[in-house]
């Protein structure tokens, strides 16, 4: 992989995923890099392509799944982000969706997946869904995952899924 050229492409909602492309960059030989950036450049020749993600809802962000469903015959390094969770099978689960989004011209090359800094907010949201279990049941039974925990009160959200199970009491 380090013969040929090269471009890395990413998106990064709070700063890791930019850690890691930066790490990328830093390691590779830059005589070999066509592009660094965000997955809004045109037209990006290289064959080989590292792509990183930020997690979102248990896949990758928007903007880099439309962008990896437009690329056909390239060899893909996938590497991301997840600000929760750190289990092998977590990040595993997270690949297999994004890969899903990857039209089969392409190859696989490699992957990474880490577990980035937490903002302090998102941290204590989830701490308080651990401690009510009937959140989270009720979030994976939620079509959208838009339910959320204020304080110990559960918000349901709007979706079909939702107002058919849990109808307004």
């Amino acid at each position: 992989m380090h013969n040929e050229n090269y471009s890395i492409i990413f998106s990064s909602l709070t700063g890791n995923t930019r850690k890691l492309a930066d790490k990328i960059h830093e390691i590779l030989p830059k005589e070999s890099c066509d592009y660094f950036g965000t997955a809004d450049a045109q037209g990006i020749e290289s064959e080989l392509l590292y792509i990183g993600f930020w997690t979102d809802k248990g896949n990758a962000d928007s903007d880099t799944l439309d962008f990896l469903s437009k690329l056909k015959n390239k060899k893909i390094f996938l590497f991301g982000t997840a600000g929760f969770g750190g289990s092998d099978a977590y990040f595993q689960r997270i690949l297999g969706n994004v890969k899903s989004a990857i039209d089969s011209s392409n190859t696989i090359v490699g992957e990474y997946m880490c577990q980035g800094k937490m903002p302090q907010s998102v941290r204590e949201r989830y701490v308080k869904m651990k401690e009510n279990p009937d959140v989270i049941g009720i979030r994976n039974s939620c079509a959208c995952r838009g339910c959320r925990l204020n304080g110990t009160k559960i918000i349901f959200c709007k979706c079909r899924k939702c107002l058919q199970n849990f109808p307004k009491t």
